[in-house]
């Protein structure tokens, strides 16, 4: 498998929101670094996790499968997946995909911040 071309870093905004920063490509290969990154949100508890999207630079199906995949993981535990950061060209994808009706999307991570 070619190896991911993306970075996450994870940081606690708030006592209820951990945000992942992501920068590169989220494809296939991309798997293991968003569920990590998931994992380190998670171990601190979030009851909302915002995933900043304002460093992406591609996107493909499979990058929006691992996102459904990870809106279930979010799900089962009760808490809310949020985004921001997306270009006009992926808030697009994400109301074709109606990700848009599962997935909070807000502009700017303060907006997104004021809605937790």
């Amino acid at each position: 498998m070619t190896p991911a071309k993306v970075e996450m870093n994870v940081r606690q905004s708030n006592n209820a929101t951990s945000v992942v920063d992501i920068r590169g490509d989220v494809t296939a290969a991309a798997e293991a670094a968003l569920m990590d990154a998931y994992a380190q949100a998670n171990a601190n508890g979030a009851k909302n996790v915002l995933l900043n999207f304002s460093g992406l630079e591609y996107m493909n199906s499979s990058g929006i499968g691992l996102l459904v995949t990870l809106l279930i993981r979010v799900n089962r535990q009760k808490q809310k997946l949020l985004a921001c950061g997306l270009s006009e060209h992926y808030r697009q994808i994400f109301e074709l995909t109606r990700l848009n009706e599962a997935i909070g999307i807000f502009v700017s991570e303060a907006d997104a911040l004021k809605n937790t």
